[in-house]
């Protein structure tokens, strides 16, 4: 059903102060914390695989020791989802229309929306991170777990009891982060880089990350977050973060990806029986993971 002149009534009458409900953009978030790239197919994969790990010892006259246990391990799959919209305006409507400037049937905000889209689908990793997606694959494990395996045990990048953000648990995370594994048991450690809290926890995050010294003392200690090079990209709020409480450390190792395999279009026509204005856009790409390394997260309940 067309937008019809029934719709729009008082952009059809002089006298009109102002046509409102159009408001600023957000500035683009997703892109503060997804690598991007492009791609030409109908799905990505990412295989991880098995190095070598230590050393044996080895003692005179006695042979060396091989290992053999090298290759794949686990594959992530990165499959992209398609998102469209569109609307149409009778051409009575659109002749009618005195406030076009305004309110344009050729522009009804088609990319403020899919950029809320975008923010919407890079906030829901991390807002799904504790759940597991089989359509991922993977290690078998959400995002973030305490028990992601590699050869020989497992590697966490979530703490047993979810807590709250302040010093001791940021540090507590920034040290978890200095503590993974590769699939071979390898330590392989990752510096923290950025802290990332969603709008409730912004005040709490420029306190701990914007201090000289110990944040919530009378002491004139040395914040060790900053005297160790932890966290050098400062932190990002996340408007669409759902939970007022989760927070996340994301690392150097990297791990979130934006796959662009459409880029936003958009198309207009006028029907040809009807004289109606039809207007669509449409969008493809693929948000997710590709390494559970890529940062540590915490989701307590208050």
């Amino acid at each position: 059903m067309a937008i019809t002149s029934s719709q729009i009534p008082g952009a059809l009458l002089p006298g009109a102060r102002k046509i409102a409900g159009m408001y600023n953009d957000i500035p683009t978030q997703w892109s503060l914390i997804y690598a991007t790239g492009t791609s030409h197919m109908e799905a990505e994969r990412t295989i991880h695989m098995r190095y070598l790990p230590l050393p044996e010892l080895k003692q005179q006259g006695t042979p060396t020791t091989f290992d053999n246990g090298a290759g794949q391990r686990f594959t992530y799959n990165h499959i992209h989802v398609a998102f469209g919209l569109g609307y149409s305006f009778t051409r009575e409507a659109m002749d009618d229309n005195l406030y076009k400037s305004a309110f344009n049937p050729a522009n009804l905000g088609l990319v403020s929306s899919f950029k809320q889209m975008e923010e919407i689908q890079g906030a829901a990793t991390l807002n799904t991170g504790n759940v597991l997606n089989p359509q991922i694959g993977g290690d078998n494990q959400p995002l973030f777990s305490t028990s992601h395996p590699i050869d020989g045990g497992t590697v966490a990048n979530t703490p047993q009891v979810q807590v709250g953000l302040n010093e001791a648990s940021l540090t507590m995370a920034n040290n978890m982060a200095r503590r993974f594994r590769d699939n071979a048991g390898l330590l392989k450690p990752a510096q923290a880089r950025k802290l990332v809290v969603p709008v409730e926890l912004r005040h709490v995050a420029k306190r701990l990350m914007e201090t000289e010294l110990r944040p919530g003392t009378t002491n004139n200690d040395t914040w060790s977050v900053k005297e160790n090079n932890d966290l050098s990209n400062g932190y990002v709020v996340l408007d669409f973060l759902t939970s007022p409480y989760a927070w996340f450390v994301l690392t150097d190792v990297g791990g979130l990806i934006y796959l662009n395999r459409t880029p936003f279009e958009t198309s207009m026509q006028t029907d040809f029986t009807t004289d109606n204005l039809m207007v669509k856009s449409y969008q493809r790409f693929y948000m997710g993971y590709d390494d559970f390394r890529l940062g540590v997260g915490v989701y307590p309940t208050n």
